[in-house]
This record gives structure tokens, C-alpha cells and sequence, in this order.
């Protein structure tokens, strides 16, 4: 059998698989439990009216949006379509540094814990600590580690526009989405981010 051959029938093969792989996928798929499609539903919000309380923006300035105790915030406008710059931002810093264990959008994994639901009960000095000094936990005979990024600029340089996107989805204000709509890029954010990153 030349090369060719080989490459066309493995291609068969291989296409065999996967329509009988996207059968099986559909098959499961509606036999899934309502309110698990409903979980993934990348639109679908779980509104903490607590969380989401405390976490009214007080204050705006220059595009920066804190609560009422002066630590930043988000601000969902255009009916749950378009985010101020930090949570833009937080939202592509978090998929480009903590997704990898934290699991995509604050869901988390079997290895780290959903940062949506850690945002609940963490204050802004408890997040920025973490992220910057790391923690271990050490329960049931697991243990766990975060790694500090205190010297990582690609994570300090943007801690606040991670706990902003982080608390938007512990709010339940934003959903497992891509921000699509965005308010612009204030002045002040490239004059700050460029001091920071030291360009």
C-alpha cells in the first residue's frame, strides 16, 4: 500500500470516528439534565445579591469604578453587554495567567479552586496578598499551592483588572463570556501600565 493510500484510509478511519464520536456527543447531550445545560450556557448569570450589593460602583474616575470602601469594581452597562476597560482587561489577563489551573472564567479545576466563587469571601487586601506573596493549603491530607506572582509583571501590572473581572463573576453580573462590548481605554491605564511594565 503506497503513502497515499495509507493517508486516505486512516482518513476513513478517522472520519468513522468522528461522526460516530459526534452521534454519541449528541446522543449525551440530550439526555443532559436541564440544569446543567442551563450552567453552560456561556450567557447565563448567577446573581449573588449580597456579592453584587457590595459591589456597586460609588465612585468613577477616569474609568475607574470602586465601591463604596474605595477598592475597585466593575460596571456592566447596554442591558448586560458592555463592561468597563478592567474587566475587558481582567477578562484576557486572567485566560492569558490563571486559567491554565483556575479553570476558564473562575470555574475551576480539579487542581485549583473557582476564583468565582473564592471572590465571595475574599476582600481586595486578601486577593492582592495571595496573588502576590502565593499560599499553600494543607486540608484532608491534600495539599495545595499558589504560586506567588509578586515579581511577575505580566500578573502584578494587572491585579487590579483581575479582581475586577473576578468579582464581576462572583457577582454573578457577568457570565462565562468574552467581553464583546467595552468602554475605551482610559489615558491613565497606558500611562500607568507603561510605568509599570517599564517601557
Amino acid at each position: 500500500m503506497t503513502t497515499k493510500n495509507t493517508i486516505a484510509v486512516l482518513g476513513l478511519i478517522g472520519a468513522g470516528f468522528l461522526g460516530a464520536l459526534s452521534t454519541a456527543t449528541f446522543v449525551a447531550a440530550q439526555d443532559a439534565k436541564p440544569e446543567l445545560a442551563n450552567k453552560l450556557d456561556p450567557n447565563a448569570k448567577e446573581l449573588d445579591e449580597p456579592v453584587l450589593k457590595a459591589a456597586t460602583a460609588a465612585k468613577e474616575e477616569d474609568g475607574k469604578y470602586t465601591d463604596k470602601d474605595g477598592h475597585p469594581t466593575f460596571r456592566i452597562t447596554n442591558d448586560g453587554k458592555k463592561v468597563d476597560w478592567y474587566t475587558y482587561s481582567g477578562y484576557r489577563r486572567y485566560h492569558a495567567e490563571c486559567h491554565v489551573c483556575h479553570g476558564p472564567d473562575g470555574m475551576g479545576s480539579t487542581y485549583a479552586p473557582a476564583l468565582k466563587d473564592s471572590l465571595k469571601r475574599l476582600s481586595y487586601e486578601e486577593f492582592y496578598g495571595i496573588l502576590a506573596g502565593g499560599r499553600q493549603n494543607h486540608t484532608a491530607g491534600n495539599e495545595s499551592v499558589m504560586p506567588a506572582f509578586g515579581d511577575n509583571k505580566n500578573v502584578m501590572c494587572y491585579a487590579n483588572d483581575l479582581y475586577v473581572y473576578l468579582r464581576a463573576r462572583a457577582s454573578g453580573a457577568w457570565g462565562r463570556a468574552r467581553p464583546g462590548e467595552k468602554e475605551d481605554k482610559p489615558e491613565t491605564v497606558k500611562k500607568e501600565e507603561k510605568e509599570c511594565l517599564g517601557g
